[in-house]
């Protein structure tokens, strides 16, 4: 008897397939239009939105930090300039590393278990990589 494949599972992309433009965040179950089959571009939407979600919450930290300098002496602004730039160059760094780790492992485990994955899925571990930075940043006590 001849299987055929449920809509969950897949065996290849569908005739025509093209990767669907980033961000392409549709609320389409299961539609392949709007699906990842190929490890690159599930690495690729997982990098992309792990940079926007860090570079967003570091330039707001970042404002914070120039925010706390206001009323202060002027000879501080004459390097606070840089906090903006230092703390973007440390989210891409940062990201660069989370999102490719993230990517690939995600990725993988999609094309092992042979399932399609929805755009969204890149979109939501980008928050998880973030929540991770915001959890990890904070001391954590042993004993109570």
């Amino acid at each position: 008897m001849e299987s055929t494949p449920t809509p969950v599972r897949r065996n290849i992309a569908p005739a025509g397939y093209t990767t669907p433009p980033f961000p392409s965040l549709r609320w389409v179950i299961q539609d392949p239009v709007w699906s990842l089959y190929d490890l690159r571009d599930i690495w690729r939407f997982t990098l992309l939105w792990t940079l926007i979600i860090y570079g967003l919450f570091h330039l707001g930290a970042a404002g914070i930090a120039l925010l706390m300098q206001v009323g202060k002496r002027k000879s501080n602004w004459k390097y606070l300039w840089m906090v903006p730039l230092v703390y973007a160059f440390i989210a891409g760094v940062e990201a660069v590393m989370a999102g490719t780790v993230v990517g690939l492992i995600v990725g993988a485990t999609y094309i092992a278990g042979d399932f399609t994955m929805s755009t969204w899925i890149p979109f939501i571990w980008g928050w998880v990589n973030v929540l991770v930075l915001i959890v990890s940043s904070f001391r954590i006590q042993g004993g109570l």
